[in-house]
């Protein structure tokens, strides 16, 4: 296992380009089960989450090539509908490929996916959909297997989300696309990832549209057909780069921005004072310019301040003048970072905030959550942040503690970067490049 060993204090100055969308590199590969023809996808980075996601197609006897950040997708050698245990579990898209597997194969058998464990994360929904477009789904607990059956084609239907799923929703339209008759689905989740997906399928020859109300119509066609496309950049990691820009009092161009996906983003900067200016259209300044001050937040379904945003806004918060406040709406068990930061002297404290119907409010089961304390947490600042030993546990919390330790004065320690390696590729490389001291290296020494 590798560790990052970071010296912090320097301010991070220069240009930094980020990738393509982890959340959509993921969900091309599962495109290429639903056509015999090659898809050819650039801009698609090289993270351990995209090489995980085409280790669960190609048992199947889909070829998947990678060169550079191109890759190419066929699926005219699928045949089998058995996903190994020990790749699916590990990868939230396993389960993505029940719906394409029925409409080519007629069965599938998946085990229950893994990913980064951030609250209970059900699959409910995205089950329920598939067996009301007709899919025969058990669940075997002895050996951790869904499944699925589908003599006939799945059928269309008309579908509403409880809550706000950006998984389901997807999982549904790769199901909708070859089915029989129109899809209806309601509550859709309306991240721009889900629509970059949606532009993919219908430049296969798809035909899905988005309408207002969070709706989505997706008419079934009788075949799908090979194309070339470029996946959008990652924006979570421009609010990666751009927090460690200001926590550390620097100043970055961050290249690849579209700032029509983060305004809730940039609207909290403007609140504390953060610098930022628009330099070209797909270039973005960030910089410390003043005091910071206290903001409160609250993470919503987009367009609201994303829940993969408030590790690192909490990291930045520890730097500004007064108390601010983190109000976990998307996910329980979201605050697996903050001891990590009171190690390093952060003054976090959590609490619980009075909702009203809190089963209604929260975008996942209310009922479920004891396992976690609470939804909430309060930072006072500013703190000066100090060297510790430090564990990531899932993707954003590894960048938080990254952003801490470069903060922070002394020599910091972070184990568990395999984390990182789902959603970010190269970091340190290209932090170095930025003026970071930060060093990848071997556990054991």
């Amino acid at each position: 296992m590798d560790k990052y060993v970071i010296s912090g204090g320097n301010p991070l100055k220069g240009k930094v380009r980020v990738s393509g969308a982890k959340n959509v590199a993921m969900k091309v590969i599962l495109a290429g089960l639903l056509t015999d023809e090659r898809l050819t996808i650039r801009g698609v980075p090289h993270i351990s989450s995209v090489a995980g996601t085409a280790d669960i197609v190609k048992p199947l006897g889909v070829t998947v090539n990678f060169t550079d950040h191109t890759l190419n997708v066929e699926g005219k050698g699928l045949k089998y509908y058995r996903v190994p245990l020990d790749i699916g579990s590990k990868y939230r898209t396993a389960t993505m490929v029940i719906g394409p597997l029925l409409l080519r194969l007629g069965k599938a058998q998946v085990p229950n996916p893994g990913g980064c464990r951030i609250g209970l994360r059900p699959i409910d929904m995205h089950i329920e959909g598939l067996r009301i477009m007709g899919a025969k789904i058990d669940y075997n607990s002895k050996d951790g297997y869904f499944y699925a059956s589908s003599p006939k084609s799945l059928e269309g239907i008309n579908f509403r989300f409880k809550k706000n799923t950006h998984t389901g929703t997807e999982t549904l339209i790769l199901a909708a696309v070859l089915a029989n008759g129109t899809t209806i689905l309601e509550n859709a989740a309306e991240e721009p990832e889900i629509d970059d997906l949606i532009d993919l399928l219908n430049k296969m020859g798809g035909d899905i549209k988005r309408e207002k109300n969070r709706k989505i119509i997706i008419k079934g066609v009788a075949k799908l057909h090979g194309t070339e496309f470029e996946i959008m950049p990652d924006r979570n990691e421009v609010v990666t780069y751009a927090a460690a820009a200001i926590a550390t009092r620097g100043d970055i161009i961050v290249e690849g921005t579209q700032n029509r996906h983060i305004k809730s983003f940039l609207k909290k900067l403007d609140e504390a004072g953060a610098g930022w200016e628009k330099v070209s259209e797909d270039a973005t300044r960030f910089y410390f310019k003043d005091n910071l001050k206290s903001t409160n937040i609250e993470t919503a379904p987009h367009p609201g301040f994303m829940t993969d945003w408030q590790g690192p806004w909490t990291l930045l918060m520890t730097q500004a003048k007064g108390i601010s406040t983190v109000h976990e709406s998307i996910f329980e068990g979201r605050f697996s970072y903050v001891n990590e930061l009171k190690k390093m002297g952060a003054d976090v404290t959590f609490f619980d905030p009075k909702v009203k119907d809190p089963e209604n409010y929260y975008n996942f089961d209310y009922q479920e959550r004891e396992n976690y304390d609470h939804q909430a947490i309060s930072i006072k600042g500013p703190v000066t942040l100090h060297d510790a030993i430090l564990n990531s546990s899932d993707i954003r919390a590894g960048a938080t503690l990254i952003i801490a330790a470069l903060t922070a004065q002394g020599v910091s320690h972070i184990s568990g970067i395999s984390h990182i390696d789902r959603g970010y590729e190269k970091i340190d490389e290209r932090l170095q490049k930025l003026g970071a001291n930060i060093k990848r290296i071997k556990e054991e020494e």
